[in-house]
């Protein structure tokens, strides 16, 4: 896809955010939107976020950056200056969407909220995302990604039964709220084709995470049972996570049809004594002590192959079971590969062409793909305030002198 081409082609989004929203503009920049990161002046503090590239700490190098703000562009801008504010009105003039992660009514302080903005472009459509929303007894608390997990609920349900809650890895908390608003700005957008007049989307955190609990609160209000952690469910013979040659697969063969399972671990003749009558009894092999029999069986089995092995020949017969993928293996995951799911991107001030992670899906039409690099500090200054905005090139280098860009 080339710049100006894809689903959001035409449109202009303003990303002031941090972590919570970083994903959701990315998302948007790679269907199509003109997706104009703000930074401040010296650049953002997400550029600080390892792991570097190289292990070469600096604000250009940062891998998470990169990951986070493809197809975006990037200006400076100071909001502490009046100046910085007068351009960022200019800006919020030509724009469709604002999406912001600033505290709740510190825009509006600095007159540049919702209605100030609203009062310029009537079509504008803003997205705050905060840690609990706008409103409520907890909105100007402050949270983290582990906050959030923890406070929306999720945390309760991961982990081992007799052991602390877990966290998720990998920031679900920021990416689950990215996602809503992604949902909410695509919704607005399509409102504003009926009613000619944008909105105020409020977004909270802290509403984003329970509906990824999947039926915990509906049955606790309904049977006033609080879902328990289960761990991987070791309970279940052959269920869960297991060691295998390189690595682990996970299973879920306590659905499986027994004979076939036990045929699988009898062409190796390591089926020991699972053939016999008596475990064919599925509340006999849930029986702790013959469980974990079961599982002894298996895991001695599983130690004799490599996941790859596992995983295919598992599948081949019908069975539920699947690798425990690193990231080495995503990236050389030949279904992935088949796809044409990985995107190379020239990075030309490193001299390198990094593989990035592609699509999450598939349009027909006006396909979601990465059209440029993550962009370096500013460097869109000049196409956006001079080409976009008219300032001269003696008022932007004032203007930088000044720390406004």
């Amino acid at each position: 896809m080339e710049e100006g081409t894809g689903l959001l082609s035409g449109l202009r989004i303003l990303d002031f955010t941090d972590q919570k929203g970083v994903y959701c503009c990315k998302l948007l920049a790679n269907i199509g939107a003109e997706v104009i990161k703000i930074e401040p002046p010296g650049g953002d503090p997400m550029r600080n976020i390892g792991p570097f590239f190289r292990d070469q700490a600096g604000p250009e190098r940062s891998l998470y950056w990169f990951h986070m703000n493809t197809s975006k562009k990037s200006v400076t801008l100071n909001l502490e200056t009046d100046a910085g504010k007068d351009i960022f009105r200019k800006l919020a003039a030509t724009a469709d969407v604002v999406v912001e992660t600033f505290a709740p009514g510190r825009l509006d302080e600095m007159g540049l909220g919702y209605q100030a903005l609203s009062g310029l472009n009537p079509e504008l459509i803003m997205a705050s995302i905060t840690p609990f929303g706008q409103t409520g007894p907890w909105r100007d608390y402050k949270t983290s990604d582990l906050v959030g997990l923890a406070m929306g609920g999720l945390m309760s349900i991961c982990g081992w039964p007799d052991k602390a809650p877990e966290r998720i890895a990998g920031s679900q908390a920021y990416h689950q709220c990215s996602m809503q608003s992604a949902l909410g700005i695509l919704i607005a957008i399509y409102q504003r084709v009926s009613t000619g007049r944008g909105m105020h989307i409020d977004v909270s955190m802290h509403e984003s995470i329970p509906v990824t609990m999947l039926a915990s609160v509906p049955n606790y209000v309904a049977m006033g049972e609080v879902r328990k952690r289960d761990g991987d469910g070791h309970e279940q013979p052959a269920y869960g996570a297991f060691a295998c040659k390189d690595g682990y697969v996970d299973s879920r063969l306590f659905h499986a049809n027994w004979n076939d399972f036990v045929v699988w671990l009898d062409s190796e003749g390591m089926a020991g004594d699972l053939k016999e009558e008596k475990y064919k009894d599925p509340f006999f092999r849930r029986q702790r002590v013959n469980s974990e029999h079961i599982d002894s069986l298996f895991r001695a089995f599983l130690m004799k192959h490599t996941k790859k092995e596992i995983y295919e020949n598992g599948q081949d017969r019908g069975l539920q079971i699947g690798a425990i993928n690193t990231a080495k293996d995503v990236s050389e995951d030949r279904q992935l590969a088949a796809r044409n799911y990985f995107v190379d991107v020239e990075h030309p001030e490193l001299g390198q062409t990094l593989r990035y992670l592609g699509a999450p899906f598939k349009l027909s039409e006006t396909p979601w793909k990465i059209c440029r690099r993550a962009p370096l500090i500013g460097e869109d200054n000049k196409d956006v305030y001079e080409k976009g905005l008219g300032l001269s090139k003696k008022e932007l280098a004032a203007l930088k002198s000044q720390g406004v860009v």
